[in-house]
């Protein structure tokens, strides 16, 4: 069956009959004609456009690029109103600043959600001040600007994008409300017993906690104790509620919506790396590495077409070794009921300067590649999606 779709901002037409991600095509031209408008249900990765069926007219509709500066703001500037953007949480009490943003365009032609959990950069001045040494900690505990390739994959392909402005030295996302390393937590006023209390209930110090990387970041390696004093455990639950309990109740009312429109939903969850060494028997070092909590966060076949594409663009990846994903991917990975979720490491070295700290020229690269990636793992979603699966997790 072959098929013409008009691009109606750009006048002209295309056909997309062998597009190798639009792979549903075929089967949603043989139902005959729908007499509803519909949500977005296609996918094509070279113009990102979404099936209409209207009163039996079927044609593709143009999805505008994700309009985003480079700062990670939203821009209405070239297309006013495409575009849904909402805020939440709070980064310090005594300012409305918010602890997140998210972006979407208002008609997703992806069902794909990318969250930017450790790149926010919006110190409170009494968090600066408690720092032994601010510039350093930063550096070492930021994904640095790992934001800016979130903004161009969103743009790129027109996925929702969450990321957080609240830094990971202030809360880190990817813990758990329970890693608290209770040593670094100034006493309540109230007594122990209640001070050891968060709002998940009853705790006592875990290992993770313990290694310094914890719900508050506490110690360094090779450097030491991050701060100067103790949290105040008035902050903490603050913190917890205003930030952490913001982030994570909106991500999952997110990809719930996101899987009751497509059928499926996947959660990119990006994140950035120190370099890596070679293993035994790599001549080169992994440039990205894909988590999947070995298999328990996602369907096997995303995995696959993962690796597939990396490997078409010669890119080194590894699986699960040394990161296979954390607290956002416990969480919010559902894939028993079509919820699936990649944690993806990408080398600082791939996109910052020597030093690790700003941008380089290869961002811009680096970003459209992964962009590619996210079109085949969102076109592989939307396919399980379409076919009404509720998949199994790999084993």
């Amino acid at each position: 069956m072959s098929a013409t779709y008009l691009n109606p901002l750009k006048k002209s037409f295309f056909d997309h009959t062998d597009c190798h991600l639009c792979p549903h095509l075929r089967r949603i031209e043989d139902r005959g004609g729908e007499r509803r408008l519909t949500s977005v249900r296609m996918i094509c990765g070279r113009t990102h456009i979404g099936l209409y069926t209207d009163t039996g007219k079927r044609q593709h509709r143009f999805m505008p690029a994700f309009p985003l500066s480079s700062s990670g703001k939203p821009s209405n500037d070239v297309f006013p109103g495409d575009l849904i953007t909402r805020r939440g949480g709070r980064i310090s009490a005594n300012e409305d600043a918010a602890a997140f943003i998210h972006v979407a365009p208002r008609m997703m032609p992806l069902p794909v959600l990318v969250s930017v959990p450790h790149a926010g950069r919006s110190y409170p001045e009494n968090v600066l001040a408690n720092m032994r040494d601010p510039q350093l900690s930063q550096l070492r505990l930021e994904d640095r600007h790992v934001d800016a390739l979130g903004v161009e994959i969103a743009r790129a392909t027109g996925t929702g994008l969450l990321v957080s402005h609240a830094p990971r030295a202030m809360v880190d996302l990817n813990r758990a409300e329970d890693d608290v390393d209770w040593e670094m937590i100034a006493p309540s006023r109230e007594d122990e017993p209640r001070a050891r209390r968060t709002a998940a209930g009853p705790v006592g110090t875990n290992a993770r906690a313990r290694s310094g990387l914890g719900l508050v970041p506490r110690r360094l390696p090779g450097f030491g104790e991050i701060w100067r004093q103790r949290l105040d455990r008035e902050e903490l639950d603050r913190r917890i509620r205003e930030v952490h309990q913001s982030y994570h109740e909106f991500l999952g009312q997110e990809l719930a919506r996101i899987r009751d429109e497509w059928g499926a939903a996947l959660l990119i969850d990006l994140h950035s790396m120190p370099p890596l060494r070679p293993t035994d028997g790599e001549t080169a070092a992994p440039r990205i590495v894909l988590g999947d909590r070995f298999g328990a966060s996602c369907h096997n076949a995303l995995i696959s077409r993962a690796f597939g594409y990396l490997d078409r663009e010669g890119c080194a990846a590894a699986h699960n070794r040394p990161y296979s994903g954390g607290y956002v991917l416990d969480r919010h990975a559902d894939p028993r009921n079509a919820i699936h979720a990649v944690q993806i490491e990408v080398c600082r070295s791939a996109y910052l300067d020597i030093g690790l700290s700003k941008p380089s020229a290869a961002l811009g690269p680096l970003a459209k590649m992964l962009a590619g990636l996210v079109r085949e793992l969102g076109a592989q979603t939307a396919g399980l999606g379409n076919r009404g699966d509720m998949p199994q997790a790999a084993e």
